[in-house]
């Protein structure tokens, strides 16, 4: 799904990166993804576009994560799910500095209860943290979704969760299903600035409110019931 069109000849990853390229405190961005052959279409579009890219276990994404820290010599890890084409780099930058300037493992905005919109997830992790995560994660959920070992782990590790100054996790537009997709074509195709920041697109879905029913019915967390 990631490299679906969403503008031109744009895709999910590229605006992915493209925004994340608006950060002012991301060093290096690497697409970490799987070793699966049908996956080589990431690494061929990686290299194309000039990012590095990394590729390990399909399933254990837990491991995948700390190998490719580990090779890229990292010892702080902005992970962003490659499903957000509308991450906005000021909330990104926003953990960061709070990570930066404070002494947690793990520093996130979409805990149990985010106030962020869906399509807005960030977390920032040390390589120490990954590094006990991997060790010792055992359940399923924690090497398929990276982080849960974190959370479900609390007494090893300093955590802080960050809030929006305003409620806004009504808000989705993560992609996941094609109406998803199509929110974010629409919102990528009526906002013409870059990067593309939420107050923006609350701006769009407040003169336009009827944008938000296109996938109002999908389930936020579909991928984690699952697991």
């Amino acid at each position: 799904k990631v490299l679906k069109t969403v503008e031109e000849n744009k895709t999910v990853l590229d605006f992915v990166i493209k925004q994340l390229q608006e950060s002012k405190l991301i060093d290096k961005i690497v697409v970490a993804t799987t070793d699966l052959e049908e996956d080589s279409k990431i690494m061929d579009y990686s290299k194309e576009i000039g990012i590095d890219c990394f590729r390990g276990d399909p399933k254990n994404v837990l491991k995948r994560h700390y190998e490719c820290a580990k090779k890229f010599s990292m010892p702080t890890i902005v992970r962003i799910p490659s499903d957000k084409p509308l991450i906005d780099p000021t909330i990104v930058d926003q953990n960061i500095k709070f990570f930066n300037e404070n002494s947690y493992d793990y520093v996130t905005n979409f805990l149990s209860k985010s106030t962020f919109p869906s399509g807005t997830e960030v977390e920032v992790f040390s390589y120490n943290a990954l590094e006990i995560a991997y060790k010792n994660a055992m359940l399923p959920s924690e090497k398929e979704h990276v982080t849960p070992y974190f959370s479900n782990h609390e007494n090893k590790f300093k955590i802080k969760h960050i809030e929006n100054s305003e409620n806004l996790s009504n808000l989705r537009y993560a992609v996941d299903r094609p109406e998803d997709l199509e929110l974010v074509k629409i919102i990528i195709s009526k906002i013409k600035k870059r990067p593309i920041l939420v107050k923006d697109i609350v701006e769009l879905f407040n003169s336009e409110p009827e944008l938000m029913k296109l996938n109002q019915n999908v389930n936020k967390n579909e991928g984690d019931e699952k697991s």
